[in-house]
């Protein structure tokens, strides 16, 4: 039984065993002939929204408007 148990424990872990994948060579950093990726200018700033003070509004409009059934007169 103990012989049973320990080869199919065998199997299973050998199953999740793989060969490493192939590496691809990585270029040196101080190797000044080294290809560089190139990289587009991209503005920090870029796809913001500009944000403003605004003045200020009324309580009233501004609780009538998320009020459950707004639209409704008092």
């Amino acid at each position: 039984m103990k012989r049973i148990v320990s080869l199919t424990l065998g199997a299973l872990v050998s199953a999740c065993a793989s060969s490493p994948l192939p590496q691809e060579p990585t270029p040196n950093p101080s190797d000044p002939q080294a290809p560089a990726a190139v990289m587009p200018y991209q503005p920090v700033m870029a796809g913001t929204a500009p944000h403003v003070p605004v003045g200020l509004k009324p309580w009233r409009e501004l609780n009538d408007s998320v009020a459950p059934g707004a639209g409704r007169s008092p």
